[in-house]
């Protein structure tokens, strides 16, 4: 049996604010389907050159009381940067909280509003350990 990989699949409550995230991550809307019957939409979002590995946005438009407000069931997503650092100061510079910072110069977590798991790891070998980051705390959990 050959498997193809398709896509990661995320609920969402809010799309817009979701989609920010993660255009702050990089990522590019591919392709939308809005589902009058089933009254939900599909957004799919990649980073470019990358469109065969997405993720999906769901937003039910009746809203979700289904979402837990926390998805550590459901682990994280996972992408590569090329300076950890630089990729941490960005979504601090556009007030997202680091969960997990750079301590090391190799991981960092962050979570998307709807408390997704994002890890960012250092492309290559882990960068030297430097400051602000060595010394900062976690804050909540990843």
């Amino acid at each position: 049996m050959a498997l193809t990989y398709l896509h990661t699949m995320v609920r969402v409550k809010n799309l817009e604010a979701s989609m920010a995230f993660f255009e702050l991550l990089g990522l590019k809307e591919t392709h939308r389907t809005d589902h009058e019957g089933g009254r939900f939409t599909l957004v799919f979002m990649a980073a470019p050159g990358q469109e065969e590995t997405p993720v999906e946005l769901t937003y039910n438009w009746d809203g979700d009381d289904e979402l837990p407000s926390d998805s550590r069931h459901f682990g994280h997503l996972a992408y590569r940067v090329d300076n950890i650092y630089e990729a941490c100061q960005h979504f601090m510079d556009n007030g997202v909280t680091i969960n997990r910072p750079p301590h090391d110069g190799r991981m960092a977590f962050v979570r998307s509003p709807d408390n997704i798991s994002i890890e960012l790891l250092q492309a290559g070998e882990a960068l030297a350990p430097a400051e602000p980051w060595a010394s900062m705390k976690n804050t909540g959990h990843w």
